[in-house]
């Protein structure tokens, strides 16, 4: 391949010519993540003399999908790079740089697999990780301590037995409202996350497998809902079936909840010096289901690079992708903001621990961690969840059973795929 770099220090590189990359990223207005990308941007073409111009983007996903749709469609050479969602890759393949001449098999070994296994298309590498995200369990130590426990769940009969436990024996101590175990069961894309995890904790497959299957219609897919639906106003309240991940954390912080599923942004959120329940909770992986095919799993989450397959400077727009992905670079954000490496070696490098300890007890998490199958699905994955998310919304609240419920999403799906 053609190279017109001179390398430079660790991860910069200095052009022969200087050009402008034009970087679509999250909103700066708010500080955060997307400060940071310009700024380390910047950075970069300080260091190769060449010129950056940052696009503030919507914080919406939709709305940020929906803008980049219209540079798409018009073929726009407007944008080099954009910031993608996890769940994305699909849609985006068709205008999209193919990455994999520009990386090396030992360059791409350095991610999560199951990234970039998420973000290749009909063996395409359409996107680099940039941070990731996956679903965690969120316990009270202290309350595990309290009634005589020296570990979290491994199993959801655990966590249902720990969860009884403690919540009736909290409530006959005067804490009326306390749940056993809070988590996202309102009818959107959170449920989706949180409902994969509970098939594939059972061994009921990901509702659309990677060779197009659709496996929704099994047997462990419906006990993992009537699991779910077994919560509800046991160990978990009647309104969980309303929660978003903001009402579930704020149930856990206040200290109402033994049990959380959330992300990890909720670690800083609830260990923060105001929070009630600061130094009293930890991580760990979601548990699994007490079966031959059951299994820990986490719906993975997070945002990639991608180079529009219309820029007119890909040499350099891939060069600015390695910068911010490297190693090096990753590990700067990850002090500065906590927001998850997606190279695993940060999850044991000493300086990284030394401020974020947490992180050794969610490498395992992003280990086990599931795609959606968006990259499968493609441009009908939206289609696709809104199917999932609003049978399985059916099942919580009672107005369908779970065999119903599974029977039914196969059916829309046939008829959502038929045409793929």
């Amino acid at each position: 391949m053609r190279r017109v770099f001179i390398f430079l220090a660790v991860v910069g590189v200095v052009s022969a010519q200087g050009v402008t990359i034009r970087i679509a990223g999250p909103s700066t207005a708010v500080g955060g993540i997307g400060y940071w990308v310009k700024q380390k941007a910047e950075a970069w073409a300080q260091m190769t003399g060449n010129r950056i111009e940052y696009i503030d983007t919507p914080a919406q996903t939709d709305q940020r999908l929906a803008l980049f749709q219209q540079y798409w469609a018009a073929q726009s050479p407007d944008v080099d790079i954009y910031t993608i969602d996890v769940i994305w890759p699909g849609i985006v393949a068709p205008h999209a740089l193919d990455l994999k001449p520009y990386f090396s098999e030992q360059d791409l070994q350095q991610f999560f697999p199951a990234i970039i296994q998420n973000n290749t298309v009909n063996g395409k590498l359409v996107a680099i990780p940039f941070y990731t995200d996956a679903g965690l369990l969120y316990y009270r130590t202290d309350l595990l301590e309290k009634y005589g426990y020296d570990h979290p769940p491994e199993t959801w009969d655990e966590l249902e037995e720990m969860a009884r436990k403690i919540q009736q024996a909290e409530r006959a101590a005067g804490h009326e409202d306390f749940w056993g175990f809070v988590w996202q069961g309102k009818r959107y894309e959170g449920l989706t996350c949180d409902a994969l995890e509970w098939l594939v904790s059972h061994g009921g497959g990901t509702i659309v497998e990677p060779d197009g299957r659709i496996s929704i219609n099994n047997p462990q897919a419906i006990a993992a809902l009537e699991r779910a639906r077994s919560w509800i106003g046991t160990i978990s309240p009647p309104g969980v079936t309303a929660y978003a991940e903001e009402e579930a954390r704020n149930v856990f912080q206040n200290g109402n909840a033994l049990f959380m599923r959330n992300w990890p942004y909720a670690y800083a959120l609830c260990n923060s010096e105001e929070s009630p329940i600061r130094g009293k909770f930890a991580v760990t992986v979601l548990p699994r289901a007490d079966t031959p095919e059951g299994r820990h799993a986490a719906t993975l989450g997070g945002w990639q690079l991608m180079v529009s397959r219309y820029s007119q400077h890909p040499e350099e727009a891939v060069e600015l992708v390695r910068y911010l992905t490297s190693y090096e670079v990753q590990k700067e954000r990850t002090l500065k903001l906590s927001l998850l490496p997606t190279r695993p070696a940060l999850y044991e490098d000493p300086e990284v621990l030394t401020v974020r300890p947490w992180f050794q007890s969610v490498l395992p998490v992003l280990q086990n961690a599931v795609a959606r199958p968006s990259t499968v699905t493609g441009a009908l994955y939206n289609r696709v969840s809104e199917a999932f998310y609003s049978s399985v919304h059916e099942v919580l609240t009672g107005q369908k059973t779970a065999a119903q419920a599974v029977q039914e999403i196969e059916r829309k799906l046939q008829r959502i795929l038929r045409r793929r």
